[in-house]
């Protein structure tokens, strides 16, 4: 797997930033077992994908980080015209991955034909989660109006689909809140170093790229495989802290990995682009975080 705290450390001090972050970090987890069967139970999904916004420019398989079309407050859907959903986070991998199959991300359809043959019950909503580097935020703000809701809808349980580094952190601190207040999670994520640095109740871990934590994209077995592997975990784990991986493997090699944020593989112009971007996408998030105060 790759070591993302780690990478991201070197990554950012590559470009030239002095003030490596600090991830959150807790020895214990709360958890709250499934109160009833699966079946009897009513799940909701928790994506940081973001609703696409045409007039917010660029947010296609391989578009740049766009913090204008990121930036977003807890919103719920359950339309079919509140599916179209993209993820352009500053951290997904560009290279090895394809970003043009929801499934991979988000699998409401999926969750869908299940809840139709009976196998749970689907909250009326899905809940979008802010992906947002301030902690505090997450916590006091985020974490506390999902929670709410959830409530509103029922919610027993929650899976949450993270995808890029900050995204697992800020997914695991709202599953620590869910659970310590009743509604069971499993989170399904590609940065095992970062979800268990935080600590939550169950992870599903998929060794892939991130931006595939619910299977290989124009892979339905794949996808099938996961999501069956999450809601096995959700009823089986018995205590918390409980990290489950998944069998299924990537690429016949491990260049992917070697590619991620490696420092080492930037010339002198990708270092200055890059710079560029990271200083883009922090000056206009700083700015949206004002507005929407």
């Amino acid at each position: 797997m790759i070591p993302y705290m780690a990478r991201t450390r070197a990554w950012y001090l590559a470009l030239g930033y002095d003030n490596p972050y600090v991830w959150a970090h807790h020895a214990d987890a709360p958890f709250a077992p499934l109160a009833q069967s699966l079946a009897k139970s009513t799940l909701t999904l928790v994506t940081t994908a973001a609703p696409f916004h045409p007039d917010k420019g660029d947010q296609g398989p391989g578009a740049p980080y766009n913090a204008a079309a990121k930036f977003y407050r807890v919103y719920s859907g359950n339309t079919d015209k509140d599916h179209d959903l993209r993820i352009a986070h500053v951290g997904i991998d560009r290279k090895h991955t394809r970003m043009d199959d929801s499934g991979a991300w988000f699998p409401l359809p999926l969750l869908r034909h299940w809840a139709n043959e009976g196998r749970f019950r689907l909250a009326p909503r899905f809940h979008g989660f802010p992906t947002n580097r301030s902690q505090r935020q997450t916590i006091t703000t985020d974490a506390p109006e999902l929670l709410d809701r959830c409530r509103a809808d029922g919610v027993e349980a929650a899976l949450l689909v993270a995808n890029c580094p900050v995204c697992h952190q800020c997914l695991a601190l709202a599953a620590r809140h869910l659970e310590a207040n009743g509604i069971s999670t499993v989170l399904l994520g590609c940065a095992r170093d970062i979800v268990e640095h935080c600590g939550v109740p169950r992870f599903l871990f998929s060794d892939f790229p991130l931006g595939n934590a619910a299977g290989r994209p124009h892979d339905p077995a794949s996808q099938e495989e996961t999501l069956r592997l999450a809601l096995t975990l959700l009823v089986e784990a018995g205590e918390p802290r409980t990290t489950w991986q998944s069998p299924q493997t990537w690429a016949d090699n491990d260049e992917w990995k070697q590619d991620y944020a490696n420092p080492e593989r930037l010339t002198s112009e990708e270092r200055a682009r890059l710079f560029h971007e990271a200083e883009s996408a922090r000056i206009m998030a700083k700015k949206l975080r004002t507005v929407d105060r």
